[in-house]
Order: structure tokens, then C-alpha cells, then sequence
């Protein structure tokens, strides 16, 4: 074995070399036979091989002169082929371009032009630039048809096909043609629209852009001028990308009978009929340093509702605006907000309050559904939906808001007896409610969240809970000039606005944690005992821990929310409710009747009593349209969309603006007047018909998680105060207004409770 080893070893050296020699070999032969297969280049050079340029090969030309030819045609061939390839790729670069240009309202490129004109004014789109182009298109192309883009207007098929006409049918219109590889617009059709009789409204779209070009017309005959742009196969482009859509035109004069041209209100095309961009939007000054400025010295802040309005009367009914690090776009008209809402996405987003988010952040406190957004939002919501916005917990929670509302008209009652002036058992009594009112909805906010009453009625409330409303209130009234400045830097500086801010908070968050202990260990005893509460509803809180499919760190972020969100929402637009009914005797006489008559059908179940009494649920409404507790409302478009024919690019924060929209006439029939029967269902004559009016809650998905506490509680407690006093206030005088982070009256109203 060892004499092997031996062996082995000895003639490892000269077989390896061996073996090397012969690959060198025959490597040298492979690349010599490549070299002389590839011959000679077309400049007689030799190419080049793997140890760098060699040689010239000489072999001898071919002296036949068809070989020769042959060769030459080859060549030619191969030349053209590649300019063609090459022609086709840089149009479809140039139709690219072309789309773009004319989707951003661009100037042409005739460099482009020449491209699509060098390959016949069409080109074949690979399927991923097809999809960009067409990417609302159908699936399968069925052609385009002009009678399919005004759907439920009423005109026959044969007028625009070129079928026959009927007796009674318009003049047929001239033949219309399609865009040129040269031409923007070729040629223009005049289409006679017949409304149908009786329909008294009508509206124009454009397939493109969704612009709203009619509103209200009378059963007529209706001159429009149509534009059809170039068809073609769906991966064709002629000298632009195609489109299926057409835009429509309508003369001035020709609306409302003559009237004269389309109201400021209306959406308005441009001079040359174009969508136009972002940057034309009015706008209310392009520097945010210098209108932070302005909203500073004038105090804009504490007037933001009025000075919205002003702006909405001077620039139309859409205008940008940036102050500070703050930048939107503002709107006011139902059907602008229809169409952002339209493309808020699944994961509605609207604007961050980044104060409230700075403070977490600091204090490394959970982030509730206010201040979260996509994926992690919605499964939070989901969750949240379950215990305080479906049909079941509102019936479990509804009990528990009537017996405080009840408790506070026998509080209230007690008071006017021992206090007021006038005949026994017909005594009144001249008061501010505003104290009471926030104690109330304290209290009814804490009874539903945790099941149990903090006592604010007795004689002696505790101190601890007013303290907790001064800090919702300083909160609230520091949050909006932080809005517009860097919280960070705030906190860097340490500036007194950004102290105050954080110190409610964090008093907020502490009288939420010691009411959460309480409720966790009441809930741990009674699971401990073996008993479920005695079957009494355990409020929001006790459901979210007995499911526990929320953590504490999150039903501690969701419920301090609630409670903060849940005090000043409610007890100010019961302030402005008490004043309207007090100044509109006719008005409160008339909910007046319906809530007693409800009421003894229901036999004192309040569910029934509510659905009983519609006019009860529209003085809410009306004063949520006349004092919005938010101003605005914000969504973040997905996609590009178009508002007021403007171009509005995906991710722009867009704010519906409540405080002009209600009290718009040309949304609202006599805007100023408190009439809670208009939202009745039936559409009055005058008023804007359709939804989008109402959005005190916000609206869809992201709406307010707190809507279906704060609409009951406010309904109740209205409901037992006009079954007990009669309303009125000493002057009828319109209340001044400021706002905080919500919309309140300078001075609270006083109003005279006289009992019935």
C-alpha cells in the first residue's frame, strides 16, 4: 500500500503538466478556427480575439461578383431593419411623451411629431406602456360610442349612429371628424340634445375628467359642441396617446332658460377647453412663512371658519392655501366632496394631527385609530366598529345615556325650583347651561366607556373630573397653532405653547389610567367571583378587555381618545341646540309636540321614543350645518382626480370646508334660517338635492368612531329637557363664534328654563 502511495505522489507532477499542455493545445486550435470562421470585418480588419486584435487573415477575396451582391444585400437589409426597429422604439418614446404632454397640458415637441409621422402616425405599445395609457380602460375593446357616454339623457340612437330620424327628432347633425397626427382638435359636431319631458334635472359630464357642466335645465333643446379625439386600436396612438372620453362644451346664454352665462359656483373650463393644472388654482399667497404671519396678526386662527367663507366669496369655490408647514386644497360644493370621496381608497387617510402625534411619540404612548393610518388603522377600526358603531352595542349603551340625560333634568328642575323666579310649579330661571352641559357629557362619556358614573350631579362632583374638562379645553385651544409650526422644534425649545399642550395631555392620559385600572380590577373581581357583572353591560371598556383581542396598551389609546374627543364635541353643540330652539319658539313648539307624542307611544323606551321623533335627529343636523364642531373635513386622493376642472395629483391633502358649506345658498335653500324640518327626506324646492351635506361626522370608513354615542346622547338629553321646560333666550342676536380646535361660541348663550 505504502510502494502505491509512493507511486501516486511521484507522478502527480508530470501527469498534471501533461494535462495542461494538451488544453493549452487545443484551446490554440478552437480560437484559430473561431478566427477564420468569422473571417474578415466589413473594413478588411481582422476582429479580435480572446489575447487581443489579431492578424489580418489572408485568404483571398471571392472573385465572384453574385456572391458579392448577395453579400451587399444582406447588408442592406439588416441596416433597414435596424432603422425601422429603431424608428419604432423612438415613437413609442415620442407617444409616451405625447400623452404626458397633454395629460400636464405641456407645449408639443415637433421632434416628436417627426417621430410619429417617420412610422405612419401609429404605433404598437408593449402591453405595460398600453396599461399606463388605457389604464381605465375595458378589458376588451368594444369599440367607442358616443350615445354610451350620455347615459340617461334621453336622445336617440339614430341621430348620433346615422340611422333614420323620427318625425319628432332634431335635425340630423354634420359628420364628425377624428384627430391627425398634425391637428390638436380636428373637427367639431353640433349635437342637438332632447331632455326628456318632465325631467327637470340634467347633468353633462366629460368621460375624461368627470366636469360637471349643467346644472338644473328645463325639458329643451340643448346646442352642445362635441370633440371627439382619435380612436384606434387599443394599443394604437395617433400623434398622442388615445382617449375614450370626449369633452362637451355648452354655449353661455343657453343655461336656465338664457339666464346668462354658467354661476361662479359652477365648475368652469378653461378659455381652450382644457383640464387645468394645479398650479392655476387660486390661491391665498405662495409663501407659508409670510401667511403664518398673517394668520398671527390677524388672528386668523381663532377665525378660521370666517375666513374660509370670505375666501371661499373672493376666489370661487376652490383655492389653495399654505401657512407654514401646512399646505391643502379647499372645497366647498357637495359634489367636489362626492368626488374625493370617491377616491379615498381603502384606507382612508386625512390630515395628521402631528402635536398629538409628537406627544406620543414622547411619552411612548399607543397611537389610537385617530392618529393611525392604513393597514394597521383599518384592523383597529374593525375592531373598535363592533362596540360602539353596530346597531347591537348602541342598544346596550343607550339605557345607560338616557338614565344621565334623565339625571340632569332632575338636577336641572331641582334647580329652577329652588332658584327661579315666577309662580309656584311655573318658576323659571335665567342661566348659563355651558358648566352643566360639559359635566354632562363628561359624565354620560364616562358611564358608557366604563360602565360606571363618576358622580358629577351630587352637590360636592369631584375636582378631579372638572380638572380633567380644563385640561380637554386647554388642549383643544392650543392645538391649532401648533398645526402650523414644527412640534419637534417646539419641543426642542422648550416653548411655553408646547408645554401647556403636553401638560393636558398628560393629564388626560393620567385621570384615563387611573378610571382604566378601576375598571380592569372591577373586571377581574367579578370574573374572579364567577359572575358576568350581574348581566349589566360593562361598558366599551369592559368589552374590549373581556375580548381581548386589543391590547391594553391600545384599548388605553383608544379609550383616552374617546374620552377626550367625547366632552367638548357634545356639550358645545348642545350650547348652540339650547340658543337656536330658545330664539325659533315656532320650531321648538313643533319638535316639541312630536318628542311627547313619541315618547307616550314608546312607553318610556327610548329607542323607540328616538325613531318616533325624525325632527328631533334634524335639529341635530341643522346645528351641526350651522356650527360645525369640526371645520373641515380632509381626505388624501389615491389617484389624480379633477375638482372644479382643476387637476388635483394623487396625495394632495384636499379639506371640505363645512362651516361655507352650510351656509351656502347654493347648496342650501335660505341657509340662514333653523329649520330642522329640511332634512326630512323630502327635497324642497331650491335645495340642492343628493348627499354630501351633511359630514359634521366626517364621512364612510374614517368617519367619527364616536358618532353613534354623541348623536344619542345629544338626542336624549334634548328629548327630556322639551318634555320638562320651555326655551328662550334675552336676545335674538346671532352668537359670535370662535373656533379652537372646534367650532364655540365667544360667549356662552344664557337661556331661561321655564318649567312646563
Amino acid at each position: 500500500m505504502e510502494s502505491v502511495l509512493r507511486a501516486r505522489n511521484w507522478l502527480k507532477t508530470p501527469v498534471g503538466r501533461l494535462a495542461r499542455w494538451v488544453s493549452e493545445v487545443k484551446e490554440r486550435k478552437l480560437c484559430a478556427k473561431r478566427r477564420k470562421g468569422r473571417g474578415r470585418d466589413r473594413r478588411g480588419r481582422g476582429r479580435c480575439g480572446r489575447f487581443g486584435r489579431t492578424p489580418p487573415l489572408r485568404t483571398a477575396q471571392p472573385k465572384d461578383p453574385s456572391i458579392i451582391c448577395s453579400y451587399q444585400k444582406d447588408l442592406e437589409k439588416e441596416r433597414k431593419l435596424r432603422e425601422a426597429k429603431n424608428a419604432q422604439k423612438n415613437a413609442e418614446r415620442a407617444a409616451m411623451r405625447a400623452h404626458f404632454r397633454r395629460k400636464y397640458h405641456l407645449s408639443e415637441s415637433t421632434r416628436d411629431t417627426n417621430h410619429l409621422k417617420s412610422v405612419g402616425g401609429k404605433v404598437s405599445l408593449p402591453r405595460k406602456l398600453s396599461k399606463i395609457i388605457h389604464s381605465n380602460s375595458q378589458t376588451k375593446d368594444s369599440g367607442f360610442n358616443l350615445l354610451s357616454a350620455f347615459q340617461g339623457l334621453g336622445f336617440g340612437t339614430a341621430e348620433l349612429q346615422g340611422g333614420k330620424r323620427s318625425k319628432t327628432s332634431p335635425p340630423a347633425p354634420a359628420a364628425c371628424r377624428v384627430q391627425c397626427p398634425s391637428e390638436r382638435w380636428s373637427r367639431f359636431k353640433d349635437v342637438r340634445l332632447r331632455m326628456e319631458e318632465g325631467n327637470n334635472r340634467s347633468q353633462l359630464w366629460s368621460g375624461a375628467d368627470g366636469t360637471h357642466l349643467a346644472g338644473t335645465m328645463r325639458s329643451m333643446y340643448i346646442p352642445v359642441t362635441v370633440c371627439v379625439r382619435a380612436q384606434g386600436p387599443r394599443n394604437a396612438l395617433c400623434a398622442a396617446a388615445p382617449q375614450r372620453s370626449f369633452c362637451v362644451a355648452v354655449a353661455p346664454g343657453k343655461l336656465e332658460g338664457g339666464k346668462g352665462p354658467e354661476r361662479p359656483g359652477g365648475r368652469q373650463r378653461g378659455a381652450d377647453g382644457r383640464v387645468r393644472s394645479f398650479q392655476e388654482i387660486p390661491h391665498t399667497g405662495r409663501s407659508g412663512l409670510i401667511n403664518l404671519v398673517k394668520f398671527w396678526r390677524e388672528d386668523r386662527f381663532r377665525q378660521i371658519h370666517k375666513h374660509m367663507e370670505r375666501t371661499f366669496d373672493a376666489l370661487g369655490p376652490i383655492y389653495r392655501e399654505h401657512v407654514g408647514t401646512h399646505s391643502s386644497v379647499n372645497i366647498m360644493l357637495p359634489q367636489d366632496i362626492a368626488e374625493l370621496f370617491r377616491s379615498e381608497g381603502l384606507h382612508p387617510r386625512r390630515m395628521t394631527l402631528q402635536p398629538w402625534a409628537t406627544h406620543r411619540e414622547t411619552r411612548q404612548h399607543s397611537k389610537g385609530v385617530f392618529l393611525k393610518n392604513g393597514e394597521e388603522w383599518r384592523a383597529d377600526r374593525l375592531l373598535l366598529n363592533k362596540e360602539v358603531m353596530m346597531s347591537a352595542p348602541v342598544q346596550r349603551f343607550l339605557p345607560l345615556l338616557d338614565e344621565v340625560a334623565m339625571d340632569f333634568c332632575r338636577m336641572l328642575r331641582a334647580r329652577v325650583e329652588k332658584e327661579g323666579r315666577g309662580e309656584e310649579g311655573k318658576r323659571s330661571l335665567t342661566l348659563d347651561p355651558s358648566p352643566d352641559l360639559f359635566r354632562f357629557a363628561l359624565e354620560a362619556s364616562c358611564h358608557v366607556i366604563y360602565g360606571e358614573r363618576i358622580g358629577l350631579f351630587s352637590s360636592s362632583p369631584s375636582m378631579e373630573s372638572q380638572k380633567f374638562i380644563w385640561a380637554v379645553e386647554r388642549m383643544l385651544a392650543t392645538t391649532p397653532p401648533l398645526l402650523y409650526l414644527p412640534p419637534r422644534l417646539m419641543l426642542l425649545v422648550g416653548a411655553p405653547l408646547w408645554t401647556q399642550h403636553a401638560s393636558a395631555w398628560d393629564h388626560i392620559f393620567s385621570h384615563a389610567e387611573a378610571r382604566i385600572q378601576k375598571g380592569y380590577q372591577r373586571l377581574s373581581s367579578s370574573q374572579a367571583g364567577g359572575s358576568e357583572a350581574g348581566g349589566r353591560y360593562t361598558g366599551v371598556l369592559g368589552q374590549l378587555m373581556e375580548k381581548g383581542q386589543l391590547s391594553l396598551d391600545l384599548i388605553k389609546a383608544n379609550v383616552t381618545e374617546l374620552m377626550a374627543g367625547g366632552v367638548d364635541t357634545t356639550a358645545v353643540p348642545l350650547q348652540f341646540a339650547l340658543f337656536e330652539l330658545g330664539r325659533n319658539p315656532e320650531v321648538q313648539e313643533r319638535v316639541r309636540q312630536q318628542v311627547k307624542t313619541s315618547w307616550a307611544q314608546a312607553g318610556g323606551d327610548s329607542l323607540k321614543a328616538l325613531q318616533g321623533a325624525p325632527l328631533l335627529k334634524g335639529t341635530i343636523k341643522e346645528i351641526l350645518r350651522l356650527y360645525p364642531v369640526g371645520t373641515t373635513v380632509q381626505r388624501y386622493p389615491i389617484k389624480d382626480i379633477v375638482l372644479q376642472n382643476y387637476h388635483i395629483p394623487a396625495g394632495t391633502m384636499v379639506q371640505a370646508c363645512l362651516y361655507p358649506l352650510g351656509r351656502s345658498a347654493e347648496v342650501f335653500k335660505d341657509p340662514q334660517r333653523f329649520d330642522p324640518g329640511r332634512w326630512g327626506g323630502a327635497r324642497q324646492e331650491g335645495q340642492s338635492a343628493g348627499g354630501f351635506r351633511s359630514l359634521a361626522f366626517g364621512f364612510g370608513a374614517r368617519q367619527c368612531v364616536g358618532r353613534r354615542i354623541a348623536e344619542n346622547e345629544m338626542q336624549l338629553l334634548l328629548m327630556h329637557i322639551l318634555r320638562s321646560f320651555h326655551l328662550s333666550v334675552l336676545s335674538s342676536e346671532d352668537l359670535k363664534t370662535t373656533c379652537t380646535l372646534i367650532l364655540q361660541p365667544e360667549t356662552p348663550p344664557r337661556i331661561t328654563f321655564r318649567k312646563l
